[in-house]
């Protein structure tokens, strides 16, 4: 299978990665589709320009994705200002099908960060429009809808999961790979302290989500619940 991520921001990816790289062991294929520039996220650097910020965000996110043999699509929208129309639902619709994604990880219906609640009504619609061929784009349409499963929003506000991945043996490569996010790892002890960076975030999480269901790692998730994303088999390891 090709298991796809499709977020908003470079780093955002780290809700899912453990379940990917589980996903990646079993013999599938991973791919990354990022649909902001990442400009903004220098909040601890704000005299940095948007075009040198956005270059960094997209070295970093290369740089994990090659690490791991994946894909790595971003279709540059503007941070913080993403909105929803035709023609990003084309690219959209065009990188979801060039990957042939039979999996995809998004954001939660409700987040903190509104592009990360466009993107997933993007994905909402989009992953739905890939496998119609009423929609033309360079790649073929796909044979038929992917499963489609929303990650954990970072704080989990208004997000109560019926799925858990049990991560623990990939929870130190998922937190080798955060390290690539070099910019944000930054932001995150600059706000919160020395000892608060990105590593401890992802473990944090992780080890929270082990506590609900007797590991000592997990990600949690839940099934985007429209017509073709939910399958009558099991999808995630």
């Amino acid at each position: 299978m090709n298991i796809v991520s499709v977020m908003a921001h470079q780093d955002d990816e780290l809700m899912c990665l453990g379940t990917m790289l589980k996903m990646k062991k079993a013999g599938h294929n991973l791919a990354f589709i990022c649909l902001t520039d990442g400009a903004a996220g220098m909040a601890h650097i704000p005299e940095m320009p948007f075009s040198e910020a956005a270059k960094i965000r997209a070295v970093e996110m290369k740089n994990l994705a090659s690490d791991i043999d994946a894909e790595y699509i971003c279709l540059n929208r503007p941070d913080e200002y993403l909105y929803d129309t035709a023609e990003l639902r084309l690219e959209l619709i065009e990188a979801i099908r060039y990957v042939s994604a039979d999996v995809i990880f998004t954001h939660n219906t409700v987040d903190y960060n509104l592009d990360h609640m466009t993107t997933c009504l993007l994905v909402r619609q989009c992953a739905m429009q890939a496998a119609l061929p009423i929609q033309k784009t360079k790649s073929k349409f796909l044979d038929s809808s992917p499963a489609v499963f929303m990650a954990e929003p970072s704080g989990g506000f208004e997000f109560e999961p019926s799925h858990w991945v049990d991560i623990t043996e990939f929870a130190n490569e998922k937190m080798r790979l955060a390290k690539y996010h070099k910019s944000q790892d930054d932001a995150f002890i600059a706000a919160f302290g020395a000892d608060r960076g990105i590593e401890n975030w992802v473990a944090e999480t992780a080890r929270k989500r082990g506590d609900q269901c007797g590991v000592k790692y997990a990600e949690a998730f839940l099934p985007m619940r429209a017509r073709g994303f939910i399958k009558a088999y099991s999808v995630l390891p």
